[in-house]
């Protein structure tokens, strides 16, 4: 399988370029858990019928989407999306680094809480700075 990658990729026939830039909204729906199953099914249920849209208009560069898809990368928002500690840190850095227009006093508290030694270690951290420096690039702040 190797030899058959290393193939098409040396022969031109595929590229990395051409791959997606950002990983599918999908991709972060938590599938192990029904709404059924979470402490406030209503919100899960609304949470996962908005994600596309939310993600793909956080990562075009929206404010209030930025903040929703750091939240539920978070927290999980009621067992609707896997939970990534280090990926909501991210987000949270690129909302900060972004310079909204509109900025809500609350993004330094929650950068602070979302990117705390309490939340993320160390090399969480690091990993977050550099993954948001590479989002940052692709919003294209």
């Amino acid at each position: 399988m190797r030899l058959l990658s290393a193939t098409l990729f040396a022969c031109g026939c595929v590229s990395l370029v051409d791959g997606p830039l950002w990983p599918p909204a999908q991709t972060y729906v938590d599938k192990t858990v029904q709404c059924s199953q979470s402490g406030n099914p209503a919100r899960c249920e609304h949470t996962r019928d908005s994600w596309k849209a939310d993600y793909e208009e956080a990562i075009a560069g929206g404010y209030r989407a930025q903040k929703h898809v750091a939240l539920c990368l978070s927290t999980g928002c009621d067992e609707a999306i896997q939970p990534d500690k280090m990926l909501g840190c991210a987000w949270r850095m690129v909302i900060a680094e972004s310079q909204h227009a509109l900025p809500d006093s609350m993004d330094v508290a929650n950068l602070n809480r979302f990117c705390g030694t309490g939340y993320l270690d160390k090399n969480g951290k690091l990993a977050a700075a550099s993954q948001a420096k590479a989002m940052l690039r692709l919003i294209g702040k």
